[in-house]
């Protein structure tokens, strides 16, 4: 008899492969399948949902565009000590110069204007006026070169002296477009720095913008400004033997008997409020690229250069909208509580033949337009309307004592209401339907009153459908705004109506992100307070 040898090794499957690494290949495949099958969903989530949310929330702290517009100005500003100089000094107002005739020449001064004046009343009507005279104050230098020697104002010698020289070649044999992207001549950045920087900013904005060639269209009066400067201050030109260095050289002698600008008092001839504190101050405190301005005007408070104040008692509206919108949210959603509970107890304990025919006329408001029953109630609601035509017509009111139900709270309650009840009501029924009567009929064969059947055993069965439909009602009432626009007049409007106004109208989309995340937060919280309270896994649908 011989010995048995036994071997041990891995358990193997059929394909001869260990079964722990076939095991491991299976449930991998099926969450892959099970991951392509959400795809769809998860892609829709966060294209439609989480990116809006994500970028409102960046809206409404963002502020670039200050920094954007006036890179210069802002780096010049981080010098100057508005506690001991109320206004800046000359350097600020020129490096405002050249950044104002950029962006005039580029149409975006009128966009930070536009966001200056949130803040500050009147700056945007000052940046329009300068982004249309600052071209003047360079044209004093163009002038004057353009004296001294015409090439100065000759497209291609401005070309041949900035370019480099295998980029010229091919842009002056170009007839039509922008030609070849433009190249620095070696070593120019080094002897004239800003004009330099001016004729970048100038070919970028010609090649781009434009879709035209630098080498045959007039360059910028900013080109000449800027040379004057290069010229009166370190201008490395002395050893330049290149293309243009006799014009150089004799422009450099001769610019000391050029008229000088002062920029300063040239921005206060545009306009005097440029020498305003409030104004100047207000670009300061907007250069950073995140603010919190936004967050504290929608709180009803502002930021200036002194700190955080108060805004205002004539501009102080947004907490009073804050509290409105919460306040009317609640009582239509008791409201719809009061009203909806009757109709869906009765649909839960009618026969399903009866029931199920009162549900559509339940569902038949969803059939209509919201605009179409919001119009209808405006009917309703006014002082000739029907409602009040009834009311004397019963003798109920007199023809002098009509109701005013519109264009105030209670023409947004009274519309909501309606609305939104049907949201209410579904939940319940749903719950309703699931609670067995004989509950109720075995508490009643104990001894128990209808009242303390229905308070004892049906009610707390139904809170789950009370839950689930407050959340829903409460939710799409908080963020409502078209109703409320066409019912509520003055006083019964929802912070969702100023959001609306923001974006569309005013087109202060920071403050817009900033009032939509502070009402965001707030049914978060309140959210947040009901699981607390009642838990939200009580809060089902049926």
């Amino acid at each position: 008899m011989s010995d048995a040898t036994e071997t041990s090794g891995p358990m193997l499957a059929a394909d001869g492969r260990p079964l722990k690494a076939s095991l491991n290949r299976a449930l991998r495949r099926q969450k892959l399948r099970a991951l392509m099958l959400i795809a769809p969903l998860l892609i829709f989530i966060l294209v439609a949902f989480i990116a809006p949310i994500a970028d409102m929330l960046f809206r409404s702290v963002e502020n670039g565009i200050v920094e954007e517009t006036l890179p210069r100005t802002v780096e010049a500003m981080d010098e100057w000590d508005a506690d001991a100089e109320p206004v800046p000094g000359e350097e600020v107002y020129f490096a405002l110069f050249r950044d104002m005739f950029v962006a005039s020449e580029k149409k975006i001064h009128t966009r930070l204007g536009s966001r200056l004046n949130y803040e500050t009343t009147g700056i945007s009507s000052i940046f329009r006026q300068s982004g249309r005279e600052v071209e003047d104050i360079a044209e004093i230098y163009e002038d004057q070169f353009d004296d001294l020697n015409e090439n100065w104002t000759e497209e291609i010698f401005w070309a041949e002296l900035m370019g480099d020289p295998e980029w010229f070649a091919e842009a002056s044999a170009t007839e039509d477009g922008p030609g070849p992207d433009f190249v620095l001549k070696e070593g120019m950045e080094d002897r004239l720095p800003l004009t330099t920087e001016a004729y970048l900013a100038f070919a970028e904005f010609t090649q781009t913008e434009d879709e035209d060639n630098p080498a045959s269209e007039n360059v910028w009066p900013l080109v000449h400004a800027m040379l004057y400067h290069d010229l009166t201050g370190d201008a490395a030109i002395d050893g330049y033997t290149g293309f243009g260095s006799e014009e150089l050289q004799a422009a450099k002698e001769a610019v000391a008997e050029f008229e000088a600008v002062n920029y300063k008092q040239a921005f206060l001839d545009i306009d005097e409020d440029w020498g305003s504190a409030d104004v100047m101050q207000t670009i300061k405190v907007y250069s950073p690229t995140y603010t919190p301005g936004y967050f504290l005007t929608a709180v009803d408070l502002q930021l200036n250069p002194e700190g955080v104040e108060a805004q205002p008692d004539d501009q102080a509206i947004y907490l009073k909208l804050f509290w409105r919108t919460v306040w009317m949210s609640l009582t239509i959603t008791v409201a719809t509580i009061l009203l909806g509970y009757p109709v869906a107890f009765l649909l839960a304990n009618l026969p399903m033949r009866v029931s199920s025919l009162l549900m559509i006329l339940v569902l038949l408001p969803f059939w209509t337009s919201l605009l179409v029953r919001t119009s209808a109630w405006k009917v309703l609601l006014q002082q000739q309307g029907v409602i009040n035509d009834v009311l004397v017509w019963s003798g109920l009111i007199n023809e002098a004592g009509r109701l005013v139900m519109i264009n105030n709270q209670l023409g947004t309650i009274i519309a909501m209401t309606h609305i939104l009840l049907p949201f209410m009501i579904l939940p319940l029924y749903s719950v309703m339907a699931t609670i067995p009567p004989s509950f109720v009929r075995a508490a009643k064969s104990l001894g128990a009153t209808n009242v303390t059947a229905f308070r004892r055993v049906y009610f707390p069965q139904s809170v789950p459908g009370i839950g689930a439909g407050s959340i829903l009602v409460f939710i799409l009432a908080i963020g409502y705004y078209i109703t409320p626009a066409l019912v509520g007049g003055t006083t019964g409007i929802f912070i969702s109506n100023r959001i609306a106004y923001h974006i569309s109208s005013s087109l202060n989309w920071g403050l817009a992100a900033a009032l939509g995340t502070i009402l965001l937060a707030a049914v978060l919280i309140l959210y947040w307070a009901y699981d607390r309270i009642v838990g939200i896994d009580n809060v089902k649908l049926g």
